[in-house]
């Protein structure tokens, strides 16, 4: 399962040893593959400042959530053709040690060996500090992506939009990459060319009859262009004064004529924008796939990063000073198991809020001054990751 259970005890040796009960237990029952999470020694400050800042990372922990969800999207419709292959490039740097640095690890483990990244966010800085710190670099990510993506999508949309004008059937889809200068008699006072489209099963009707629809028709001047499933593009060449007449009788004998004028800029045009689209396009994928992996790192390496920063606040809030706890990251082995792993969470800590303990089994019991769902509140601290980014 690519979901974890972020928790933490008191490190006394009560609770030290109810974390081994629950080890024990967790592993006899293939419940879930266990690690200690290692968190370093922040300045704590006071305890006011601690609830404030409880506030805001809860804040900054769904934002960032958000932020890399989004990240993974964007690589998603970047990618369009080679979805198959997204998760390669969802990865984050491989961490701390020396010979893993240049590497690019998967998320999961990433999470599991995860280690404190001192250089980046010095643990000596006060706590506020550090979750700004964060928070700045997330709000630059989130800025950048939105750039980015925003100048991709109006490129691809413009595209697309051309693109589509070559799909359909002859009655809407653009006729300038199908015509030639050729099949048109052009600049001339008297005669034009019109372009009709008639159904497969009237093609013989049509050969019989065109000369016939008007007065002024050109004989032997249709010629088939081109067709599709329906039916066949013809063009036919008559004196401009009777066009209309024309138009009234082909509608009769269910021949539509298309309204087309060859205008050979307009033509060139449209196909030196679609050529300048696809190679803009071009261009700017491979720059912004890269841009991605590298900040989409960046940011969950940052989103885990608050994961513990969370874990160490509420910590110091639930149990108290001096700080004395211990960080354990659960991995659930199946969906149906999670039920069983909390039951067996609640039985292990429950003397260390035996109202929150109780209330996880009846819903109808309120925590006083508890401002959470019942749900949410357990009686250690608990924290979840999802990496399932792309459901």
């Amino acid at each position: 399962m690519s979901e974890f259970w972020l928790i933490s005890a008191p490190g006394d040796k009560e609770n030290l040893q109810a974390l081994e009960r629950m080890n024990t237990v967790t592993s006899k029952s293939n419940l879930s593959y266990n690690t200690k999470f290692a968190i370093p020694d922040f300045k704590v400050g006071t305890l006011d400042s601690l609830v404030g800042l409880s506030d805001e990372l809860g804040k900054l922990d769904t934002f960032a959530e958000s932020l890399i969800r989004r990240m993974a999207q964007s690589v998603v419709e970047v990618m369009e053709d080679s979805k198959g292959k997204v998760q390669e490039h969802l990865l984050a740097n491989g961490g701390l040690k020396e010979k893993m640095k240049c590497l690019k690890i998967d998320l999961t483990s990433f999470v599991t060996h995860f280690e404190w990244d001192m250089a980046k966010y010095p643990a000596k800085q006060p706590l506020v500090s550090v979750a700004d710190t964060i928070a700045k670099q997330l709000a630059q990510i989130e800025m950048d992506l939105k750039s980015r993506t925003a100048a991709y999508n109006t490129l691809k949309t413009n595209l697309e939009n051309l693109e589509k004008k070559s799909m359909g059937n002859l009655f809407t889809r653009t006729l300038s990459d199908i015509v030639s200068k050729e099949d048109f008699v052009l600049d001339s006072e008297y005669l034009v060319t019109l372009l009709v489209i008639v159904p497969k099963p009237n093609y013989s009707q049509w050969q019989k009859t065109y000369e016939s629809l008007s007065d002024m028709v050109v004989p032997r001047s249709t010629k088939l262009i081109t067709e599709d499933k329906e039916g066949g593009l013809f063009t036919v060449t008559l004196f401009r004064k009777v066009i209309e007449d024309f138009k009234t009788k082909a509608k009769e004998n269910k021949f539509t004529v298309r309204e087309f004028y060859y205008d050979e800029k307009e033509i060139k045009r449209e196909r030196e924008e679609m050529a300048r689209l696809l190679s803009d396009k071009k261009q700017q994928y491979g720059p912004l796939l890269r841009w991605l992996k590298v900040n989409f790192s960046e940011a969950f390496i940052a989103w885990i990063h608050i994961k513990a920063l969370r874990v160490f606040v509420e910590s110091v809030l639930r149990y108290g000073l001096p700080v004395n706890f211990q960080a354990v990251l659960l991995q659930p082995h199946k969906k149906s198991s999670t039920k069983r792993l909390r039951e067996v969470l609640n039985s292990v800590f429950r003397h260390l809020d035996e109202v929150a303990a109780t209330s996880i089994l009846d819903a109808s019991v309120e925590i006083p001054g508890l401002q959470l769902n019942n749900q949410d509140y357990f009686p250690y601290v608990y924290f979840h990751i999802d990496l399932s980014l792309l459901d």
